[in-house]
């Protein structure tokens, strides 16, 4: 079980209470409990320290960068700040439901203020995403709160609306505990929705799974070709694409030529 370092900052918001802990040089952040919401090392803040986060760009397998990016949950803004330095051609938009996440992330998870390329919005994910006036190429959910995630961000109907505002080619991206009661649920509702062209990629440090929804079809890629694009992804983003192409396999149907999606 992980152990307190120090507690660093504790506010509280609708009985939530946000701790921060250090320990050997990472910085995490909890949200009501010792679950740890997302690490930063500190010699290093834009390091994606836990596998799920890297996970979740295992999209670029299969899409290009994209140009418009919609994140629903900020934790430590890991995710936010890696697309803000390494996806020089995204631009993204971070929804967080609590203010005071948003202060905890600027003050010690080194978040950078918004530009033309980072935006941070105080608001609910489920209005956010309702509202939007053009379609986005990703959407990225990772919204974990103490009790798992909330039901509104997980039932058929948001993923609709999540897929409804997608372009052509987006792609919903979302964050999963595999040990979760409802993960097979879950993942229902999203083939339902996404007729069936999803990837459930687990993180190997924890039981994290990130399902990979696509708004077309991948044509059923050969594992020749995933293995070239990896190389070319892992030397242009320092992350284990050849290992997330030998993962798919954990979860996925496939053949000896090719994943089947």
């Amino acid at each position: 079980m992980f152990r307190f370092g120090r507690r660093a900052r504790q506010n509280t918001f609708d009985d939530i209470v946000v701790d921060v802990s250090e320990k050997n040089g990472v910085r995490s952040l909890h949200l009501g409990s010792e679950a740890i919401q997302s690490s930063m090392r500190v010699k290093d803040p834009y390091e994606l320290v836990l596998g799920y986060s890297r996970c979740m760009f295992g999209f670029l397998l299969f899409r290009d960068e994209p140009k418009d990016i919609v994140m629903i949950g900020l934790g430590g803004g890991s995710i936010t700040k890696f697309v803000h330095r390494y996806l020089r051609r995204s631009s993204i938009t971070t929804v967080e439901l609590l203010p005071q996440v948003v202060q905890v992330a600027r003050s010690m998870f080194f978040l950078p203020e918004d530009d033309a390329r980072n935006r941070v919005i105080i608001g609910d994910g489920v209005a956010y995403i309702d509202k939007l006036k053009a379609p986005v190429d990703a959407i990225f959910l990772d919204a974990f709160g103490p009790t798992g995630i909330a039901e509104a961000l997980s039932c058929e109907p948001f993923f609709c609306r999540c897929r409804e505002q997608l372009t052509e080619d987006g792609v919903l991206v979302v964050n999963l505990w595999g040990s979760d009661p409802l993960f097979s649920t879950y993942v229902a509702r999203l083939s339902t929705v996404f007729d069936g062209m999803i990837l459930c990629l687990p993180a190997r440090q924890r039981g994290n799974v990130t399902a990979l929804c696509f708004n077309r079809d991948c044509g059923n890629p050969t594992w020749a070709s995933l293995s070239l694009l990896a190389q070319t992804l892992e030397e242009k983003y320092s992350l284990e694409f050849k290992e997330f192409v030998i993962d798919l396999m954990r979860m996925n149907e496939y053949d000896d030529q090719q994943l089947l999606i």
